[in-house]
């Protein structure tokens, strides 16, 4: 799958997690969402869920997979992984010379 299906997938997501202002730009450069930048998750979400990231304008940036159920994410360490990077809008910039 790739980042192109994301305005498919986003208003039918059942499964969403929203990231802080600061946690946006890390998200768009490829790297996992912590706990200390999550800023909402969905109810029930189960570990290994595919989730949409959104901004905290519910701007979606991309998807990934839940690392944590939503239970486990209240008590989590801040450094902990809650949300392992898949896709995101900035892979356009990123690969834009590797783009056919």
């Amino acid at each position: 799958m790739h980042i192109t299906a994301l305005d498919f997938l986003a208003p039918y997501a059942k499964f969403k997690v929203w990231v802080k202002p600061g946690t946006e730009q890390s998200f768009l450069y490829g790297n996992h969402v912590l706990k200390s930048g999550l800023g909402r998750i969905t109810e029930n979400t189960m570990q290994y869920q595919g989730v949409v990231v959104y901004s905290m304008a519910d701007v979606p940036l991309g998807f990934g997979v839940a690392a944590k159920t939503t239970q486990e994410c209240r008590r989590v360490d801040p450094m902990s992984i809650v949300v392992f990077h898949q896709a995101d809008v900035g892979e356009f910039i990123r690969n834009e010379d590797t783009l056919t």
